[in-house]
């Protein structure tokens, strides 16, 4: 089988991309011809690095912007048809909103079968009224010409049917999966610094500045922070840290690509958001086996059980949030009961192999419902 798949972005590797590219590696080991095509205008950067490395073909598409553009949006169609032509794949697998949106007119244009996976809907809860209602509008016409819809929770599933955005049989919940790593969470004795992590682009939807404040509020407790990632409200976490008087707490690690050896390094997880799909840093802290403070958006509540695995807080974060952050900093028996399950879980529901099992037979049921 041939496969190409699509993405937007290639500039940061979030949890779309960095999903991309396992289920690609994985595809390919498979006996899969794989191609990928990024939105770039050099085939340059992380995602063309990492593509390299696992020796899969990268193309890229100058004209496949992020953000909306009519003249680029108008040229990328056609970009994307030429692409297509000649990479003659058996199947598209798009990834990420505007890689959906035209890799599916282009994929449809030829009759080529198309998937797209929804890594959260932009018309879910937490997102403005306005924005809910153009994405909601442009999901359920593209719904038309979909194959299959992969959600990565039942919660996006139940979200497109109970909005009609999609019909049912076209729509297939497959829950994110992550590779195993040699790195474990170390334990840590009683009387230890307790070490958080978030590990998160410094945008919305992910909340950094929660987190800050509700750790300001237990300031005097015997905990250390460490924010991984960079973005564009980087600099006004910094400077918030700073107005906290916590500065001397926190430390900003920026973009890392040894984030498996600082979970390993890490007592309690946490991702604040304002709205999510099913998280990869989650699963990877799980994997980890470290438990997980999120918020309860999305579908973050199907990888924690509530004070099973992790503890979820409510969109008032900040009282939910210290509260959390005082039960876990405080009880290390609780933190250690925690990981153990998180990481059965992760185990029994979350690993790669059964995420690529489940879409690879997508990819076959497509084929077969075409022929």
């Amino acid at each position: 089988m041939k496969i190409l798949y699509v993405i937007t972005r290639s500039d940061v590797l979030g949890g779309a991309s960095v999903h991309l590219l396992d289920l690609a590696a994985g595809a390919q080991a498979k006996g899969h011809d794989v191609v990928i095509g990024v939105g770039a205008e050099t085939e340059t950067g992380v995602l063309f690095d990492r593509a390299a490395s696992m020796g899969i073909k990268c193309k890229g598409l100058k004209n496949l912007v992020r953000e909306i553009n009519v003249v680029k949006d108008f040229l990328c169609f056609f970009e994307l048809r030429n692409f297509f032509k000649l990479t003659n794949p058996d199947i598209v697998h798009v990834h990420s909103s505007k890689a959906g949106v035209i890799g599916r007119l282009a994929a449809k244009s030829l009759s080529i079968p198309v998937v797209f996976t929804a890594h959260g809907w932009a018309f879910t809860e937490g997102v403005s009224a306005k924005r809910q209602s153009f994405y909601r509008w442009i999901e359920t016409q593209l719904s038309k010409i979909s194959n299959k819809i992969i959600t990565v929770s039942e919660y996006d599933r139940q979200l497109a049917i109970s909005q009609k955005v999609a019909r049912e049989k076209t729509l297939v919940k497959i829950h994110n999966g992550v590779p195993e790593v040699t790195s474990r969470a170390v334990r840590r004795s009683s009387d230890a610094v307790v070490n958080i992590i978030m590990v998160a682009r410094f945008e919305r939807p992910k909340n950094q500045s929660a987190v800050l404040q509700a750790l300001a509020d237990i300031e005097f407790q015997n905990w250390h922070l460490e924010l991984v990632g960079d973005g564009p409200e980087l600099a006004k976490c910094v400077l918030l840290a700073e107005h906290l008087s916590i500065a001397n707490k926190v430390t900003f690690s920026g973009a890392c690509s040894d984030v498996d050896l600082r979970l390993a390094n890490a007592d309690i997880f946490v991702l604040i958001s304002d709205w999510e799909g099913l998280p990869l840093t989650i699963l990877e802290a799980m994997r980890s086996g470290l438990p997980v403070i999120a918020s309860d958006v999305g579908g973050v509540s199907e990888s924690i059980d509530d004070h099973a695995t992790g503890i979820l807080v409510s969109r008032d974060y900040k009282i939910a949030l210290r509260n959390a952050f005082v039960q876990l900093v405080q009880s290390p028996g609780e933190r250690e009961t925690m990981g153990v399950k998180a990481r059965e879980k992760f185990e029994r529901e979350f690993t790669f192999d059964l995420m690529l099992r489940k879409t690879l037979g997508v990819y076959q049921l497509v084929l077969e419902e075409r022929s």
